[in-house]
């Protein structure tokens, strides 16, 4: 009795360590931080740890064993599965939920293997798959991990081998599951005028979602990337963050949903809202990417690692330059003539810009371009307005030592134009319905392929007017109502059809025109993701130019894109001086708004001067490191700083904020992201004519006194805005 049992015991333990030895550990590492995956005694598919690297890989092993929160009979069964599928013991907000050929609509997934791609020596893809066993459903788990930049890109591809069809009712690209006492949520909001109002929440129990359902200009809402703090709410500079945003340019949903009082669980993708989507047999889904960093030290450093991802690999031309210009909108809107776009020619030559664009009303014979109820869709050049057309307009810009930039608003239609006459088909709306019109306008069906042909050859055409083309605004301004394709066979998959249409454009734009700047813009209420910055060089962050709300809204864009991607224009709106509305502009790719035959001598020589300025300094602010130094929501002052990767230049931007009997900046700013050993210079740069500044330029300071000390820059209510420039002295 005894030898038996004995033998089962050893059977028992043989089998528990045999178990063991066949659970694996997963880990997509980068520089500083792992996510660590593992598989259970069921071997499902386990997400163990995200945070920062342990010395010892054998330890990951052991995070598991340390979470005693455990299940009792009362509570619902849930583990920190990795991608979490409906139907079976999961009774929370699932990743996936499958109606299989059969009609069954439980999922179960279990892990049947793993790749591991080294692409280069930055860049890693982990690629797990997992398998319903019954149905011969296969989801495949993609981890692109940028080592360096410590940021990892998640998405999921799905096929199956069932006997018909399937339907995938929800397919989300990413599960992240934490663990942590509480968890604070910073996300930004917006509407027209009014974009990335910034709010940060506890998430207590239940669901909080940020989503989009309005099919183009989604971020008009809700922005699609977010910040997390685990624990403790992040400052700048301390506390753990994730940093994440949904590479999508149509719907997106992000679901935050807190249980079992210490676990949060992150859901994000394409949101499925009338969105069902039928997967054939053979057939493949891939879902958009979601891009999110880990940092222990706080919100600066997460911005920081997206900022270089983003340069480094995903924005157009991430690394390379940008050009300044100057836009005839707020100077001439609808009316113009070639007299007068000539003269704005010669005036982007005075200034000192690069480029003259040319904005909306160009176009349309017919019903001409001159408000916005008519004439878009018709993309042929208004032969009254323009004699020699935009051909004559680019010749005129070359020969002047500048070059030459237009507006295009392809994927919409005027009810009042040729366009909407001669292709009713090619225009989403709802049948035996009312149309509705935003901005007196509706959007083209980019599931239909006549229509891609349509808006590709608008773009070809502009260009063989004028070969040197060397920028195009990019506008959409109305949201898909009465959502319906006269052409598309399933209704269910038209949001997402409509994003792929536009995608394939954009792709064959780029084939045949890889390297011209474009702008990605959207009236108010931005449009902006990094799916689309694939194809975009930059994007317009709002309409609402006051340099006062502007520096709020950039802020808040600066949490997950950087300032090489962001256009902002001097403009006339806004009481504030001339130079604090460009020192606010030159935080990113400056540009212009402005009736440059109307500025007084002095505010001439001014822009001028700072053009030269800006010139000097843009790729510090373009490609360097940028640090949030004063929150604007909390002191009377405003500074951004920006620093170059030798550490040996730095810009910082300070601005007088006070709405309240507050006068001056009383102590210093302490500086980030400096050399301490070095010793730096400090001149203040971008000065009005007759300025005297205070600041003495012939001083040294080391980087390790601005940093603990720092240094005032004497902001106030009569120095409303001063740039710093900081250099290492040799």
């Amino acid at each position: 009795m005894k030898i038996k049992y004995l033998f089962y015991s050893f059977l028992i333990l043989f089998c528990k360590q045999n178990v063991s030895m066949a659970q694996q550990q997963i880990l997509i590492e980068t520089k500083n931080n792992v996510l660590a995956l593992a598989t259970d005694e069921k071997n499902s598919l386990i997400s163990n740890y995200f945070g920062e690297k342990i010395n010892s890989v054998a330890e990951y092993a052991s995070v598991s064993g340390l979470d005693k929160y455990k299940p009792g009979s009362d509570d619902l069964f849930n583990k920190r599965e990795a991608y979490i599928a409906s139907g079976s013991t999961n009774l929370l907000e699932p990743a996936l939920s499958v109606t299989h050929a059969d009609g069954n609509k439980s999922t179960v997934l279990t892990f049947k293997s793993v790749v591991k791609t080294k692409i280069d020596e930055n860049r890693s893809l982990t690629s797990i798959y997992l398998q319903d066993s019954k149905y011969k459903f296969n989801v495949t788990l993609n981890y692109l991990s940028y080592y360096n930049e410590d940021v990892i890109e998640q998405w999921a591809e799905f096929q199956h081998d069932e006997k018909s069809n399937v339907t995938l009712n929800k397919f989300a690209s990413a599960n992240l599951t934490l663990a942590g006492r509480k968890f604070f949520l910073k996300n930004q909001y917006s509407a027209a005028m009014r974009e990335m109002r910034s709010e940060e929440q506890e998430l207590l129990h239940g669901i909080r979602t940020l989503d989009s359902k309005l099919g183009t200009r989604t971020n008009l809402l809700h922005s699609s990337s977010f910040i997390l703090s685990l624990n403790n709410q992040s400052t700048e500079d301390d506390g753990e963050v994730i940093a994440g945003s949904l590479e999508w340019t149509g719907n997106f949903k992000l679901d935050f949903e807190k249980f079992d009082d210490y676990y949060l669980r992150i859901t994000a993708g394409i949101n499925n809202f009338s969105s069902n989507y039928t997967l054939k047999p053979q057939e493949k889904l891939i879902t958009p990417r979601f891009v999110y960093t880990y940092s222990k030290s706080g919100k600066g450093l997460a911005s920081r690692n997206l900022h270089n991802w983003a340069r480094n690999y995903q924005i157009l031309d991430g690394k390379g330059q940008r050009s300044t210009l100057l836009n005839n909108w707020e100077t001439t809107y609808f009316d113009f003539n070639d007299t007068k776009l000539n003269a704005l020619i010669q005036d982007t030559k005075n200034l000192g810009v690069d480029v003259f664009l040319l904005d909306d009303g160009w176009f349309g014979n017919k019903y001409p371009r001159n408000g916005a109820n008519a004439g878009l869709g018709d993309w042929d050049f208004n032969r009254q307005k323009l004699k020699g057309g935009i051909s004559a307009l680019g010749k005129e810009a070359t020969k002047n030592g500048v070059k030459f930039g237009i507006w295009l608003e392809p994927e919409m239609v005027n009810p009042k134009s040729e366009l909407y006459e001669k292709h009713p088909d090619w225009i989403i709306r709802q049948p035996g319905r009312d149309e509705y019109y935003m901005r007196n306008q509706l959007v083209l069906d980019l599931t239909n392929k006549a229509v891609q042909d349509f808006i590709f050859n608008v773009v070809d055409e502009t260009f063989k007017q004028v070969p040197d083309l060397a920028f195009i605004k990019w506008d959409c301004n109305s949201l898909i109502y009465n959502a319906h394709s006269p052409t598309l066979k399933n209704q269910d998959h038209f949001y997402i059809e409509y994003v792929n249409g536009l995608n394939k454009v954009l792709e064959r734009i780029r084939k045949k025109y890889p390297k011209t700047p474009m702008m990605l813009c959207a009236g108010g209420g931005s449009r902006v993701d990094y799916s689309a910055l694939k194809y975009f060089t930059e994007f317009w962050p709002s309409d609402n130019t006051n340099p006062f709300d502007r520096i709020f809204i950039q802020w808040e864009y600066s949490y997950y894109f950087p300032s090489i991607a962001v256009d902002n224009h001097v403009t006339d709106m806004g009481r504030q001086p001339l130079k604090f509305k460009t020192d606010v502009a030159m935080m990113g790719k400056l540009g212009y708004d402005v009736r440059v035959n109307e500025l007084s001598k002095d505010d001439l020589t001014f822009s001028k001067n700072a053009i030269k300025d800006y010139n000097d300094f843009k790729q510090t602010v373009w490609h360097g490191d940028q640090y949030r130094l004063l929150n604007p929501y909390e002191n009377d002052v405003a500074a951004i700083a920006y620093v170059n990767e030798s550490k040996k230049e730095a810009v910082v931007f300070s601005y007088f904020m006070a709405t309240r009997n507050a006068t001056r900046q009383a102590i210093p700013i302490k500086m980030k992201g400096l050399d301490a050993q070095a010793l730096y210079k400090i001149q203040e740069i971008s000065l009005y004519p007759n300025m005297r500044s205070p600041i003495d330029s012939t001083k040294t300071y080391s980087g390790d006194f601005l940093m603990k000390v720092g240094f005032n820059p004497e902001v106030n209510d009569r120095r409303t805005s001063v740039v710093l420039k900081l250099t290492a002295a040799k």
